[in-house]
């Protein structure tokens, strides 16, 4: 890189004098040139310095405040550990948030309560608990909506449609709720379907079907 100053000399020694700013300017251009940049680290290693340098800042703070590198390194781990189950407890599981807003029902076309009573039963048959449980609840949603207990909605969720069920079948309420939770855990992946979940919803789709609803009257008193 030239050498910029107050003076200069030219090839043949003849001394030129440059004055400061201009001296300044050239020498800021000179040193835009990329050749001087070769070496420089890239954006990605520039932030993984730069989170590299908070962190050690962030445990040599804990580590004077303890008395020890060591006790400050584990209390940013539990602090890190505390800030996930905190998220965790307030936002919940992602895989099952994204999951509950899933239909209930699948887009290939409207099926009578009997026919997926048919369709669980010959899954269940098979062994197939995972299609068995899906059916079932499909027939125990369908049911209540050849009842006029539920309005027929497409994109209906299992959770919607036991809210919306537990208030004209009141006595059932916790059951739907079990029911619905059950069945996002088993169609979300969350749980393995087996024999007794696919009982589960049988039985109570025969309770729902041999109880009466309760009306509830504009004055808002049950009938």
């Amino acid at each position: 890189m030239p050498t910029w100053g107050k003076a200069v000399l030219l090839a043949d020694g003849t001394p030129v004098t440059v004055p400061r700013d201009p001296a300044r300017d050239a020498a800021r251009l000179e040193l835009l040139d990329p050749a001087y940049h070769r070496h420089d680290p890239g954006p990605v290693e520039q932030a993984g310095n730069w989170l590299t340098d908070r962190l050690d800042e962030l445990l040599n703070g804990l580590g004077g405040l303890t008395g020890s590198p060591t006790t400050g390194i584990a209390l940013a781990v539990v602090l890190v550990a505390l800030l996930v189950a905190a998220l965790w407890w307030r936002l919940g599981a992602p895989r099952r948030a994204a999951g509950s807003a899933d239909p209930l029902f699948s887009a290939d076309g409207p099926r009578t309560a009997a026919g997926h009573r048919e369709a669980a039963s010959g899954h269940a048959a098979a062994g197939e608990w995972t299609a068995a449980v899906r059916e079932q609840m499909r027939a125990l949603v369908r049911a209540l909506e050849e009842r006029a207990l539920l309005d027929a909605r497409p994109g209906r969720t299992a959770d919607e449609a036991a809210g919306e069920a537990g208030r004209a079948l009141p006595g059932h309420a916790a059951a739907l709720a079990a029911a619905a939770r059950l069945f996002d855990d088993i169609a979300f992946g969350e749980r393995t379907a087996d024999q007794a979940a696919y009982r589960q919803l049988l039985e109570l789709d025969r309770a729902l079907t041999a109880t009466r609803p309760t009306l509830v009257p504009a004055g808002g008193g049950a009938l």
